[in-house]
Order: C-alpha cells, then structure tokens, then sequence
C-alpha cells in the first residue's frame, strides 16, 4: 500500500477496512487534532456518530517531543515509568506537567464540543482514530479513556504506525487496524503528501458536519 495523499484519503482507505462494522453500534473517536479528519471519513463512510476523544501527550519538561506519558478525560493516565526514571523526574515535576495539559484538555473540550456534550459510549464499540502512531502512549491513553466511559468494545484505527508499537497496543485494545507497518519508521508526516497541522476551526467544522449528517439522517429515518 502507497502512502497517503491527505488525512482524508487516509480516512477513506482506512474505512474500507473497517466496513464490517457498519451496521453495528459504533462511535468513531477522532484524536484532536490530526486524527479527526481521519476519523470523519470513517464516521460518514460508515454512517456512525463522530465525537472527540481528548487525550494529551505528558511531554518531558525540557523535552517536550519526548513523551513520558498521557492524559485524559475521566481521570485516565498512562505514564512511561522506565523514561521517568530514566531522567530522574520527581512526581511533583512530573504532575506540573499533568496539571498544565488538563488545562489544555477541558480548553479543546469546550472549543470543540460546545453545547453538545459526549457522544455516549455506554455497551457501544468505540473506533479510536489517529492519523498516524509512534510511541504509542497517546493512543493507549485513548484506549482507556474510551473503555473509562463504557465502551463495550474498543478498536484502535491508524493508517501508519510502527509495528513495534502496534504489538504493544493490542493490550490496550481489543483489535487494532493499521494499513502501514513500515519497518523504518521515524515519523507519522514521512507517509504523508500533505501533512499540514489541523486547526481547532477544521476540527469544529468536521464535527458540526458529522453532527447535522446524523441528525438529517435519523428525520429521513424515523
């Protein structure tokens, strides 16, 4: 399989392997920002509800790119004990950062939501979408946030992530999707044409979209 033009042809080639699912009790969970683009092409495709599943990256206070865990709604933490030991971080350095990221979290859960509240989750299957894995503690923080609020069933969806990382996350989900599993993996762009940063505004918009596509949906369904 190529790599990919866009988050959106990600999110169409990433459906074609989910299709099973449609019909069933599903909500698709977008991974702010990047993996919501993703994530929408799976929802309309799949003609289930899109929602966001907030979690945020704990990044190393003197190097944020290096993670060493992740937040989320409902309490859910995951942290990389072997890389906080490793550069000797006390628990007060480490919950500075935690405390700095929830901030961060409720702000994208009132931007993004807005009025409308979680798309429930209770005894459905929830497909976590990314648009592309690392390291993978983001993507387990997802996990267990989604299981947190009720999930039944949680399936982590991705275009690309190494497979080192895709092995360690089937203890976090109950199936994982990946269409690439590069051997050489140094970062999720490299399989991108276009990798631009999604902003809050298009984050907003694909989910007033999914949100009125439901809604027009279930009056032509009584």
């Amino acid at each position: 399989m190529s790599r990919f033009r866009d988050r959106a042809d990600a999110g169409r080639r990433l459906a074609s392997s989910l299709v099973r699912l449609q019909g069933e009790d599903v909500v698709v969970l977008g991974v702010p920002r990047g993996g919501v683009p993703v994530a929408a092409e799976v929802a309309r495709l799949l003609g289930a509800p899109l929602d966001v599943i907030l979690v945020r990256k704990l990044g190393l206070p003197f190097q944020a790119e290096m993670a060493m865990g992740a937040i989320g709604e409902g309490g859910a933490r995951v942290l990389n004990e072997g890389v906080i030991r490793s550069v000797g971080l006390t628990e007060s350095q480490v919950k500075a950062v935690e405390s700095r990221e929830r901030v961060e979290l409720e702000r994208r859960a009132t931007r993004y939501r807005k009025q409308r509240g979680r798309v429930p989750l209770v005894g459905r299957t929830a497909i976590v979408v990314d648009d592309g894995i690392a390291t993978g503690s983001t993507a387990r923080a997802a996990c267990e946030v989604a299981r947190s609020l009720g999930a039944a069933r949680v399936v982590l969806a991705t275009p690309v992530a190494p497979m080192g990382s895709i092995v360690d996350l089937r203890a976090s989900a109950d199936e994982v999707v990946c269409l690439l599993s590069p051997v050489s993996f140094f970062a999720v762009g490299e399989w991108y044409d276009d990798f631009e940063a999604t902003s809050d505004e298009e984050v907003v918009e694909l989910l007033d979209a999914a949100a009125a596509r439901l809604a027009a949906s279930s009056e032509g369904h009584p």
